[in-house]
């Protein structure tokens, strides 16, 4: 399966933890043990890091305030939240947070594997010569991963949102069903991860892109009951496919 991953496990309960570790060590990954906030933000923020799996209930520090000061410090790396939680709301406010994705527990060896190897992976159908995509005054880097405006500011897109975004703009002028997002972005072709996880990324998107000096520019415009496509007056700049930063 190619080099090993590094995966922090933030999990307090020993069982639980010890279980995910086990699973990911026979499936050729390298995981890493956090039994609190604290030593699984500072595990998490550490160079080399591939993946974070993030329990919400922990102590000294909860799981939605690591994923604050993770996102702040590392925008792109992934996460996937693990929730013994029913509400929705927690489900919602981690993928709002950033979250790429969430297992709700209890949760079998093979849904937590098939989520963590989907977010690890990249697919082969992704466009990887969309160089810019261009509206109004704001530019996105697409190899940076960052939504330029102006010569200082500068706002980070996660791996997540930058993959969904290139999506659509080699998909430019027409729609891109939440099937092919799954199938494209997730790495997912069995319904595993639910569409609403789209949804969650696309509205913090907008929120990241879309600015008030824009007017009514649309950046990505929903196609109601379809998906979504990229806003028809935005400029793709590509070339051809060469090599892009991991």
């Amino acid at each position: 399966m190619g080099r090993k991953r590094t995966i922090v496990v933030v999990e307090d309960e020993d069982a639980i933890r010890r279980a995910i570790v086990d699973v990911l060590r026979a499936a050729g990954h390298e995981p890493v043990e956090a039994a609190d906030g604290d030593t699984g933000l500072a595990e998490a923020l550490r160079a080399g890091v591939d993946l974070v799996l993030l329990d919400l209930l922990l102590p000294k520090r909860d799981g939605f305030e690591v994923l604050d000061e993770l996102r702040k410090a590392q925008p792109s790396r992934p996460v996937i939240i693990l929730t013994a939680r029913g509400s929705e709301d927690d489900r919602v406010r981690g993928l709002r947070g950033g979250a790429d994705d969430y297992v709700v527990k209890p949760f079998s060896a093979r849904e937590l594997l098939a989520r963590v190897d989907a977010v690890l992976r990249r697919s082969p159908e992704r466009p990887r010569d969309v160089v810019s995509i261009r509206g109004g005054g704001t530019t996105v880097d697409c190899g940076r991963r960052e939504i330029c405006r102006g010569a200082n500011e500068r706002v980070p897109l996660s791996e997540m949102e930058a993959n969904i975004l290139l999506r659509l703009a080699a998909h430019a002028g027409r729609f891109v069903t939440r099937e092919e997002l799954l199938s494209a972005v997730w790495g997912i072709r069995d319904g595993a991860v639910e569409t609403r996880a789209i949804d969650m990324h696309v509205t913090r998107l907008r929120q990241k892109l879309q600015r008030s000096e824009d007017g009514d520019l649309d950046w990505i415009v929903t196609v109601r009951g379809k998906g979504y496509m990229l806003g028809p007056e935005l400029q793709v700049t590509t070339q051809p496919a060469a090599e892009t930063p991991p």
